[in-house]
């Protein structure tokens, strides 16, 4: 049985295509272990729930707030001066490693000590891990990228920020034996910039197991969803705000789901208020399982995905927030970065888009499936049905395998 070793800076419940991906391969006949480090409180219960029935292993490194506390101190000591020397002396040696995410030597020296026949790192923080892993148990390695990473905080390439994120690639990428990418556009960007090897496009799709039943809507409420991991201003919850208010309809309401701090709330509830929106028009639901969104979600009418088109990397990228409204079968309203109208222009059927910034269209569009509930109905059908026949992680994983497979086939190129 040959080994995967799946590498992530982040926490296994917060990255749903990891653990897709993780799941795929042992399915498969591959013996996989995730490695990762802490991020939250919260994602680290989730996580617990998450990893007690899977066949692959996680190993968690860097310690915790709760578990291995002093190494999670060292590891931010460490992290933090790296941050802070980089900014007056530059890049040298491996401290631009060191600068890149909290458990970087933890993940390279964990990673090494795994043999395996393949390292994949699963966000840039895993990237060197994967990359000198398979250098030193003479294996193959490959890299999936979810975002446009070097513009995926700014688009300043002066900034920090920038030339960490740009120095990482340029010296691990071109070492990677395969590339995949979670839009078309992503992919396009990389390969613009490393010719080879070409990426792979992978959406973020989900199993048809999850697919939601959608019935008639017969309540007078019109019900909008929105959710990431956390909340925040200036990703497009403010339009949706505004949008809803140039109705005035009380029946029209907004939920979002994610984590979120009091000031933010206070933020968004201030600005309901401001607005005109009733006590009741704006709701906040806690971080909840991935695997328990889809059941969420299909209570509603409407999902959002409100990206903005800076930096770049909002513009390009083509979040799970789609494709979990169409597995859910609830009508999508998107904003028109380049990856978003380009979905739309794909899948036409599964609801609308406006330019972005433009409330008084989006408040059209959700006035169209207020008052015409049976386009509302259609919409959300076609979107179930997009995510029964091909936009589903079923179709979607062939691709995976087929990638992993070929690479594993070929001799091994040179890091």
């Amino acid at each position: 049985m040959l080994k995967i070793v799946i590498i992530t800076s982040g926490q296994p419940s917060l990255n749903p295509r990891l653990v897709k991906e993780a799941d795929a391969l042992a399915s498969n006949g591959f013996k996989v272990t995730v490695i990762y480090q802490y991020l939250s409180e919260w994602a680290t219960s989730l996580d617990y729930e998450l990893l007690k029935d899977k066949n692959w292993k996680a190993i968690r490194v860097g310690g915790g707030p709760k578990e291995g506390y002093f190494t999670y101190l060292r590891s931010r000591i460490i992290y933090r001066m790296a941050r802070f020397l980089i900014t007056y002396f530059g890049s040298k040696g491996l401290l631009v490693e060191m600068a890149l995410s909290r458990s970087t030597n933890a993940l390279i020296a964990k990673a090494k000590s795994i043999p395996a026949s393949l390292y994949i790192a699963h966000n840039l923080g895993a990237l060197p891990a994967a990359v000198l892993a398979s250098k030193k148990n003479k294996a193959k390695c490959g890299f999936d990228a979810e975002d446009f990473h070097r513009q995926e905080v700014t688009d300043d390439r002066n900034s920090k920020a920038f030339q960490i994120v740009k120095l990482i690639e340029d010296k691990y990428l071109p070492a990677v034996n395969y590339l995949t990418a979670a839009s078309p556009h992503i992919g396009k960007a990389y390969h613009e910039i490393y010719p080879t090897p070409k990426p792979a496009i992978i959406n973020n799709v989900f199993s048809k197991t999850l697919l939601q039943k959608v019935i008639p809507v017969e309540r007078k409420e019109l019900k909008l969803f929105w959710f990431s991991q956390t909340i925040g201003k200036g990703r497009g919850i403010e339009d949706a705000i505004k949008a809803i208010s140039l109705l005035k309809k009380k029946h029209i309401t907004l939920s979002l789901l994610g984590n979120i701090d009091g000031a933010s709330q206070a933020y968004f509830l201030s600005l309901a208020n401001d607005s005109g929106l009733g006590k009741n028009q704006l709701n906040f639901i806690p971080p909840i399982a991935a695997s328990e969104i889809f059941a969420l979600a299909a209570q509603y009418d409407i999902g959002l995905a409100l990206e903005q088109a800076i930096p770049l990397n909002r513009d390009i990228c083509l979040t799970n927030k789609i494709f979990t409204y169409l597995t859910a079968g609830l009508a999508i309203v998107a904003s028109e970065t380049q990856a978003q109208k380009d979905f739309l222009e794909h899948y036409p059927k599964s609801g609308m888009s406006y330019p972005l910034g433009n409330i008084e269209i989006l408040s059209n569009i959700i006035d169209a499936y207020d008052h015409d509930r049976q386009l509302l109905l259609e919409t959300k059908l076609n979107c179930s049905c997009y995510a029964e026949e091909k936009l589903n992680w079923e179709e979607e994983q062939v691709k995976l395998l087929e990638v992993v497979n070929q690479t594993l086939a070929q001799q091994k190129a040179p890091l």
